[in-house]
This record gives structure tokens, sequence and C-alpha cells, in this order.
């Protein structure tokens, strides 16, 4: 479980001039992010617009970054779905590709509840040997994943074996953390501006959209709280923040993408329905 501690990018997804997924451009990003010391990626998750990608895409994405990693670092690759058949589906998929596990996020559109969460988890644990990490995104989802069904789901099902908790909230953090430190099971933040306070409070690290464009700061908040050097980590995360709302909470994947051009990466313009940033906002980022 080790492979999966510590920073990793939910990667963004470029895209060429014809609106193709730009794989020269993929390779150069996947350089770049291992290069800056992340400890893994998670390709195919919301940062990666996974949700306007069609199947083969996403299938194509995951085998660029296969190949292109190279056993460097783990790979997470996002498999979730509005249908539990499709989540199984694309899970079957990542696995066949060769990934190291999978993040799954709760089922979105209809409104369930806990018992249908569990179940669609359930389902898809069955059906697929390959670890897999919850993911819970109320910002999109309006869904929670409540600590008592992830502990009996991390109780019952040998392969799953995590979280992503995409909030802020510390009490939801520490809950979760409190109800299932006694498994096999990782707490990890969603949030670029919750890195410290989840590690301080005993999770295993991040998969932050934030660390697309800053990988060797949102690395170094864990290098550092590993190595005991707390005051170091905790004025990393300081500086993190302003930078995690402007880009990711602010403005979103445009802005993202924007800042990675700014870096002289490859991004390309956000697939629609969203779109890319007016010259305003281009200059806001440009200051951060």
């Amino acid at each position: 479980m080790k492979k999966f501690q510590g920073i990793f990018p939910p990667t963004i997804t470029p895209f060429s001039k014809d609106g193709k997924v730009d794989e020269d451009g993929l390779r150069k990003n996947i350089n770049f992010w291992i290069e800056n010391g992340v400890h893994g990626l998670v390709p195919n998750g919301s940062n990666g617009e996974a949700i306007n990608l069609t199947f083969e895409e996403r299938k194509q994405i995951l085998e660029i970054v296969v190949d292109e990693t190279n056993d460097r670092v783990p790979i997470i690759a996002g498999t979730g779905d509005s249908s539990t058949d499709r989540a199984i589906k694309l899970t079957k998929t990542a696995l066949d590709v060769g990934v190291d596990a999978t993040l799954i996020v709760t089922p979105f559109y209809f409104q369930v509840n806990q018992e249908s969460i569990f179940e669609y988890y359930s389902d898809i644990a069955k059906a697929c040997d390959i670890p897999i990490f919850l993911y819970a995104v109320p910002k999109f989802t309006g869904l929670e994943i409540e600590p008592s069904t992830a502990s009996k789901l991390a109780e019952t099902y040998d392969n799953i074996v995590g979280i992503k908790m995409s909030i802020v909230d510390a009490r939801k953090i520490s809950d979760m953390i409190h109800l299932t430190r006694n498994l096999n099971f990782q707490v990890l933040s969603g949030s670029g501006s919750s890195i410290y306070p989840t590690l301080a409070l005993g999770g295993s690290g991040a998969i932050v959209a934030i660390c697309n464009v800053a990988p060797k700061l949102c690395a170094n908040v864990y290098n550092d709280f590993i190595k005991g050097d707390v005051i170091k980590a905790r004025d990393i995360q300081l500086k993190l923040i302003p930078l995690d709302i402007a880009l990711t909470v602010k403005y979103g994947i445009p802005g993202l993408k924007v800042a990675m051009e700014m870096l002289g990466l490859p991004a390309g313009i956000p697939r629609k329905p969203l779109l890319p940033v007016s010259a305003d906002v281009r200059k806001a980022v440009k200051n951060y």
C-alpha cells in the first residue's frame, strides 16, 4: 500500500487544435510531472475531463500513460460512471491496460442514498480484481460517502483500499480517518488546500488538481512532512492555498489549462461545454 502514498496529480487531458487527445503533449506532461517529484499519476479523473471523453479516448489515454510512465510511478485510473455496468467495463479495461489501481467516483446525476452507494461499489469490487479508491466529490455529485459506508466497504472487500475526499472540512476528514484507521485503508485529500491538514490527521497523501501546475511544491508538502519537518511542510501548504483557490476553485479546468500553457506545457482548450478563459481571466492567472 505504500505505493499509493504521496502526492498524485489528477492529470489534465491535453487536446490538439482539432479537438483530439494530444498524445505527444500528454507524454511531455507525464515526464514533467514525474521529473518534478510526484508520487504517482491519476489519469481520467475530473480534471482530465473524463466525463466528456468517449470510452475509446479514455482507453487511449490510459495506454499512453502506462506506456510513457514505464513503471516509474504508480497509476490510479479514474473509472467511475453514473452507470454501474459502465463503471465495471471501464474498470476492467483499466486493469487490462495495466494500471495499478482505480479511482471510482460515486454515482452521479440521480441522487442515491448510502445503501445505493454501498451496492455500487460492492458490484464493482466483486467484478474487478484491482485496488479501488472511493471518490467523494460533493461539489459535482451532491453526494458524500459517509465514514460508516467507507468502513463497511473496506471491511467487506479487500480490494477497496482508500478514498479521495474532495472537501476542505477537517472534521469530516478526521471522522473518516478515525473510523477507518485500523483498516488497510488510506485517506487522500482531494483539495490542494487540505494536503497538510489531511497528513496531520493521519491521512496518506493527496490527489489534487493544483499538482498539475505546481508538482514540486505539492510533493514537498508530503516529503517534508514525512521527514518530520512539519513547519516547512506547513509553510509550503500556506503558499499553495491562494494558488489552489484561484486555479482550481475560482477558474476551474479552463484556468488550470491556461496556467499549464503559461508554463510552456501542452494543454489545449477544454472540451465543450467548458469554454476557454477570457482575456481578463488569462491576465489574472498570469499574476499568480
